[in-house]
């Protein structure tokens, strides 16, 4: 292939101030600020606690500055409640609903907003003229930062999917923006499928038989299997 694309459990007060305790004290502070902490080690040491319990259990040496050439802490990864997660699904839903585009559509499995089933036929002038292909769309928790894995459940002869249903699209990878919605990934891949990306493919036979596009329907109307009902 050439496709280049716990929680944790609450503690209780008493264990939580042994850590924080722990871990300050085993805090190694560089020699050139030994001299202005050391009359003053217990006195900051309370601060520091004080500032971790009050920082989230982070670990804070209080009064110390530090150099310029320190490295700055990394940002925090954005997070999204399952709440925003849900409402973002639902407009998501009743957009798609509510578009009209001809060829996709998508709607969640059961009770569950986070698993939907979609449907994609085939554009015309395309060997895939007319054919309709199911996709399962999984949304991760943290979405719409993540995008969703999406695989084809209908087994499909084409250069960027692979036997089990894999798609090879930068969207759904390192392309992919939280602007994007279901409507725009499923739009994509309808696109996708009569104008692939030969040059990374994730099927090299459908990518080498796809100069040839008679003999590509041919393999297509072989291995196509309507989906049930």
């Amino acid at each position: 292939m050439n496709c280049l694309a716990c929680e944790p459990g609450q503690q209780d007060e008493s264990t939580t101030y042994s850590n924080l305790i722990y871990g300050i004290n085993h805090i190694v502070i560089p020699s050139r600020f030994e001299e202005v902490l050391a009359p003053h080690e217990n006195e900051e040491k309370e601060r520091g606690i004080m500032a971790a319990v009050n920082q989230d259990n982070s670990l804070v040496v209080a009064g110390a500055t530090a150099p310029s050439n320190t490295k700055q802490s990394q940002p925090r990864p954005k997070t999204v409640d399952s709440q925003s997660v849900l409402k973002r699904l639902q407009s998501e839903l009743m957009a798609l609903m509510m578009g009209g585009d001809s060829g996709i559509s998508a709607f969640p499995e059961e009770d569950n907003i986070f698993c939907w089933k979609g449907t994609i036929i085939g554009s015309k002038e395309t060997v895939f003229e007319g054919t309709e292909y199911r996709l399962s769309l999984t949304f991760p928790n943290d979405y719409p930062f993540k995008p969703p894995k999406v695989k084809f459940e209908t087994l499909l002869f084409h250069p960027n999917v692979d036997l089990v249903g894999n798609i090879c699209l930068d969207i759904l990878q390192d392309k992919w923006s939280s602007a994007y919605d279901v409507r725009t990934i499923l739009l994509s891949i309808q696109s996708l499928l009569g104008e692939p990306n030969i040059s990374s493919p994730l099927n090299a036979q459908a990518a080498q038989l796809w100069s040839n596009q008679e003999e590509y329907r041919k393999m297509v109307e072989k291995l196509y299997k309507a989906p049930k009902a």
